[in-house]
């Protein structure tokens, strides 16, 4: 008809569509940035902020941040509040999971359709797109013909024989280790040909990022597992959940959110995974070696376990990890080959001066940006020596705003301490620039409140460390903290004990702060943010763009001194850190 156009791309997941095309070109994390209840997307910073899903064809380039946007989109399958179908620019394993685990456990679907980068651009403008396997059709104006949904069967879920499979594995399809395992080696199976795999490879351990509660439907997940007998195959933790187990009653959570949540929790243990809740397992002792395949999910802990250990996993979504850890087996692809762990981008720094603790996750967050899903190779810090806490706070911001698995430093993580290892033999790379004036437009935007006035200081998001805990502790000793602020940190279990035996736990409880282990402050919100609280202050720039989503308040993002220091006088100084002051005196007037 008059004013459409015609694509074809690759069927991700098969079926058909139509609905009002709602197009960004950004990606979306749907775990921080869509309401898994009702459709709502969350994310303040992203230019659909505030559209509602259900029914429309979502257009994005890709996902990006958590690796809980598969159970989000899974809840909304299961809820009703689902696009109608996702047209995507590059393949997305967690949202493509997502509608996966959908199909398997509530026989409910959605077309997901990867069109590339070059066509993605023709969306632009269009108001209505009907997918159907392998085509899009775009119209400027409502199509003459019927528009409704469409009634396409539920994709097959038949398992294709590209993937060079072990006795084992065929004994796991077969059922011969139950159901469970059969199931999960069919998902792990159905996503390995999609990544193009053609091995599997076996993993030593996994972290599992679908303990947190989303919905009924995460639940639903884990206790059908467990009632066909599943048991993990390999040393399993498990990531934050979203209550502190033994204390939600005592801190007011609502049992509607307490009881469900802490029975996931149990679900995942009760198949064989440690009582760990961290989302920062590399600060546990079981944290993997140099090389070691694993398994790992939630963003932070992945970009930490490939960068900074120089251990290989991808991306994994959730309830693929717990699919992996019930088989033992992966694809063998992406950042688990030499060949994917290279750098497609170079960033390359402006000179800095003397830095706080404040400039590596604002960093991490404006790197991440500029690579999407490529992994950057960093030059500029090689005499900077930053400490793993300083790493662990970069990459937690790179991961929300990227897709990408991994970054290299140029003289500091593992594999690019000769940088030239990590840069493929003449492959010209692109190369960006940093203006310390670009820093200073991501460090307003981390900053989204207006008033100076701090009602809640959050901090360990990642989770705190021993280290962090010292650092905090000299800055807290001798003080105490106003007594219309809550200062609350949220840490595992673990490093909670090593903090008290060390002694950093009585000054910090001296100056008033709240220590919540289990579960962290994106699954945090109110009455440990007490109904009346308006602000925000934290030193985590993961946090800091997710918040005002989350829970609805506006956020000062700082270092960790002057967290504190906001914590003492309920106010935010305002004042930038002396590294990027520079780049307020070149602003133009007009941009004051």
């Amino acid at each position: 008809m008059p004013g459409s156009i015609s694509l074809t791309g690759r069927s991700l997941v098969a079926g058909a569509a139509e609905g009002a095309l709602l197009f960004a070109d950004v990606g979306l994390s749907f775990w921080g940035g869509v309401d898994p209840y009702s459709g709502e997307i969350i994310d303040r910073h992203h230019p659909l902020s505030g559209e509602y899903l259900a029914g429309r064809v979502l257009a994005i380039p890709s996902g990006r941040g958590s690796c809980t946007g598969s159970s989000v989109l899974m809840e909304l399958i299961s809820n009703g509040h689902a696009p109608a179908a996702l047209v995507l620019a590059e393949p997305d394993e967690i949202l493509t999971l997502g509608v996966l685990v959908a199909q398997t456990i509530f026989e409910r679907s959605l077309p997901v359709l990867c069109i590339g980068r070059e066509a993605f651009a023709a969306l632009r403008g269009k108001a209505f797109a009907r997918v159907e396997d392998t085509t899009l059709s775009l119209f400027e104006h409502l199509p003459g013909d019927a528009w409704q949904a469409l009634d396409s069967p539920l994709p097959s879920t038949d398992i294709g024989t590209a993937i060079a499979l072990t006795e084992h594995d065929r004994a796991l399809l077969d059922g011969q280790h139950g159901k469970a395992a059969q199931v999960a080696m069919q998902i792990v199976l159905r996503m390995a040909e999609l990544q193009g795999a053609r091995h599997l490879v076996d993993v030593t351990q996994a972290h599992i990022d679908g303990c947190i509660y989303t919905g009924p439907a995460s639940l639903r997940f884990a206790q059908q597992l467990v009632q066909w007998g599943a048991t993990v195959r390999v040393p399993t933790t498990l990531n934050s959940i979203s209550v502190d187990q033994r204390r939600w009653r005592e801190l007011g959570i609502d049992p509607a959110l307490g009881e469900p949540a802490s029975a996931l929790g149990d679900a995942y243990m009760a198949m064989g995974a440690q009582l760990s809740f961290t989302c920062a397992p590399y600060l546990l002792d079981s944290a993997p070696k140099v090389g070691e395949q694993i398994v790992w999910a939630e963003s932070n802990a992945v970009v930490y376990a490939n960068s900074v250990l120089g251990a290989r996993t991808l991306k994994y979504p959730d309830y693929l990890d717990i699919c992996i850890a019930l088989t033992g087996r992966a694809p063998l692809i992406g950042c688990h080959l030499d060949a994917q762990r290279k750098a497609r981008l170079q960033i390359e720094l402006p000179a800095l001066g003397e830095l706080d603790d404040a400039f590596y996750p604002l960093l991490g967050y404006h790197i991440g940006a500029l690579a999407g899903s490529r992994i950057p190779l960093v030059h500029g810090l090689e005499n900077r020596q930053p400490s793993l806490d300083d790493l662990k706070a970069f990459g937690a911001a790179f991961a929300t705003t990227s897709a990408a698995p991994l970054f290299h430093i140029a003289g500091v993580t593992p594999e690019a301490l000769d940088p030239t290892q990590v840069l493929e033999v003449d492959e010209s790379i692109p190369v960006k620039k940093i203006r310390l004036i670009d820093l200073l437009v991501s460090w307003r935007e981390l900053n989204s409140a207006r008033d100076n006035r701090v009602d809640v200081v959050s901090l360990g998001n990642p989770h705190f460390s021993l280290s962090e805990f010292a650092h905090l502790a000299r800055l807290c000793l001798g003080r105490h903290k106003h007594p219309d602020v809550v200062l609350a940190i949220t840490c595992g279990r673990a490093v909670l004990e090593q903090a008290r035996e060390a002694g950093h736990i009585a000054v910090i409880e001296a100056f008033g702060a709240t220590l919540v282990t289990d579960t962290c402050w994106c699954m945090l919100g109110e009455p440990v943010i007490p109904l009346a609280a308006k602000t925000l202050m934290t030193n985590s720039g993961k946090y800091a763009h997710y918040a005002p989503g989350l829970v609805g308040r506006k956020v000062h993002f700082a270092s960790l001194k002057e967290c504190v220091d906001a914590a003492c006088n309920a106010t935010a100084s305002g004042r930038l850190p002396t590294w990027l002051q520079p780049a307020a005196l070149l602003e133009s007037p007009a941009h004051v």
